[in-house]
């Protein structure tokens, strides 16, 4: 008996049972004949491959940083100045012991070394002097001095541009304070230091991103399972598509704090302002470390080390590396390990005798100063920065753990934040943080006549980078 039924008698089973009416007949074209070799079909993973991995590029602000809503279209903070008193670039006349502080009439620039005053001026060959002021002008930004050892500063050794610091001053016995021996006025009379800052500010920018289904397509099924990189999964279809997006928008709301760039003076852009993100932050106010290798060993990490010291001096540190940085870090590490310099050998299994061994380090401690060193997958995707090499490749960043004390308008105090935080706009009626709202006819949408499902994503924010000096960028050559 044929077992091939006809079309029209196919009957489905209520149970997964093999019979003779039930079982669909495959046509093989090439051999003009019905056979059943093409019912043995491969296997079909429902669940997506994970080819990429983890996708996302989100979390280093999450893990250094902290979000803050702010109500208006810019951020303002103020940053100290330096205590003590010192002047570069001074020009010098040694025969006449005049020394000008503010050669170039910088605006920016005050003469605030008073009569009296003690200094040390140093010249470009190493050569210094420590001298008492005599007289200090503020208007023409002049000071005299008289060296301690010698007549002049010339018989003294100091030649070419100088720099000068105050550290103390001397008066005479029964004198008034300043010693007005010489006419009053701006010449000699004593000024008064009033304490200085910086201003900086951020602008925050408004990204927007959207994700369209029509609703014939979502009238379709066509589920599969999936997992996707936030933890959900479970049976998707055009939500798969919305899941991306989303996930896609978030990694934006980093990605532009990292990258951001503000429209500059000789930009065609008319219609954006831009905004400063991490990397152009260092770059304009902090510390650029160019060709950082494990070749060079600790003396140029020591370099950086000597840099810090003559800015904040902040002891705990984070260093987000891309690959070959963070391997060079290690390399320099175990370079003075066992084997090596006689120290002890890093391993696994408390370095038993079938110890395993560790080659990478997650933390060290340099001098008076602890790192702490992880990848950041942002440097090292090819859809992103890992692609670039070269002079333009960002190879890691040292991000200060600290936190500073800043004065919030919105709550009226003083508190303590993160050196590194997200500014977002954000009122009681409204906050932008985060949006996501549906538009259209379809999918429980009701705004249109449109027949789709919109997916709005909107977010308004901006980066603080505060005492970025503090901050290094690593970068290729």
């Amino acid at each position: 008996m044929a077992l091939t039924p006809q079309f029209g008698s196919i009957i489905p089973s209520q149970k997964q049972e093999l019979l003779g009416t039930n079982y669909l007949v495959f046509n093989d074209a090439a051999a003009g004949t019905d056979t059943f070799a093409q019912q043995y079909l491969p296997e079909v993973y429902e669940q997506e491959v994970e080819r990429y991995g983890n996708r996302t590029l989100s979390g280093f602000l999450r893990m250094v940083g902290a979000e803050m809503p702010m109500t208006s279209d810019q951020v303002i903070w103020s940053e100290q100045n330096r205590l003590h008193i010192a002047y570069d670039d001074c020009t010098q006349t040694g025969a006449g012991n005049t020394i000008n502080i503010n050669p170039t009439a910088s605006a920016q620039i005050q003469n605030v070394i008073s009569p009296r005053a003690t200094v040390v001026v140093l010249d470009n060959n190493g050569n210094e002097v420590k001298c008492l002021v005599t007289a200090s002008n503020t208007t023409t930004f002049v000071i005299d001095v008289l060296p301690y050892t010698s007549a002049t500063l010339a018989t003294a050794g100091i030649t070419g541009n100088v720099k000068v610091f105050v550290y103390g001053s001397e008066y005479e016995k029964g004198s008034l304070t300043p010693n007005n021996t010489a006419a009053a006025g701006p010449v000699n009379g004593y000024i008064s230091v009033d304490p200085s800052f910086t201003q900086y500010a951020n602008s925050p920018i408004i990204i927007r991103n959207k994700y369209v289904v029509n609703g014939s397509d979502m009238a379709q099924i066509g589920w599969v399972e999936v997992a996707t990189e936030d933890g959900a999964s479970g049976y998707l279809w055009y939500l798969k598509a919305e899941s991306e997006t989303r996930l896609r928008f978030e990694d934006y709301l980093e990605m532009s704090m990292v990258e951001g760039e503000e429209v500059g003076g000789g930009s065609g852009i008319t219609n954006a302002k831009g905004t400063q993100g991490l990397f152009a932050a260092i770059e304009d106010r902090g510390n650029v470390n160019v060709g950082f290798t494990a070749a060079a060993g600790l003396t140029a990490f020591d370099d950086i080390l000597k840099n810090l010291d003559t800015q904040g001096a902040i002891e705990e540190n984070m260093l987000f590396l891309q690959r070959q940085t963070a391997l060079d870090f290690d390399d320099m590490l175990a370079s003075i390990s066992g084997g090596t310099a006689g120290g002890t050998a890093y391993g696994l299994f408390e370095n038993s005798e079938e110890m395993a061994l560790n080659l990478g380090f997650s933390g060290f401690r340099r001098g008076s100063y602890d790192f702490y060193k992880t990848d950041w997958k942002y440097l090292n995707d090819a859809s992103t920065r890992g692609a670039i090499t070269g002079v333009s490749s960002i190879e890691g960043v040292l991000v200060p753990a600290g936190t500073s004390t800043v004065y919030d308008q919105i709550l009226g105090t003083n508190i303590r934040r993160p050196f590194l935080h997200v500014r977002y706009r954000a009122s009681q009626a409204d906050d932008r943080r985060m949006k996501s709202w549906l538009t259209g006819s379809a999918g429980g949408a009701f705004t249109s006549d449109l027949d789709a499902m919109e997916v709005n994503f909107l977010s308004e924010r901006c980066l603080v980078t505060q005492a970025a000096n503090n901050f290094v960028l690593f970068k290729g050559i």
